[in-house]
């Protein structure tokens, strides 16, 4: 694939970047390199390989969405603090 000039000033555009023309020069070079490795990693044969999404043997570990707290008020509010002579009741407003 062949980096137009084009291309790298959209690209260029896209990362908010301002290049020189000689910067624009290397990066063509560059995107050229990163096609040319890739282009390299697709001779590779891969059918025997098992797709993974992780390079570890590893799974989620994951539970069973069930509630456990439910309606236990009175088990909840023993956490709370005690009830103070200055604390303040905000009055219901509607």
């Amino acid at each position: 694939m062949q980096i137009s000039d084009d291309m790298i000033k959209y690209v260029a555009e896209l990362a908010k970047l301002e290049l020189s023309d000689e910067h624009k020069e290397q990066a063509k070079k560059d995107m050229s390199d990163m096609l040319e490795y890739v282009n390299t990693l697709n001779e590779l044969d891969t059918s025997n390989v098992e797709p993974m999404s992780h390079c570890f043997p590893v799974s989620n570990v994951l539970r069973d969405d069930v509630v456990t707290n439910g309606n236990d008020r009175d088990n909840m509010l023993l956490n709370a603090p005690e009830k103070s002579e200055d604390s303040y009741i905000v009055p219901k407003t509607f």
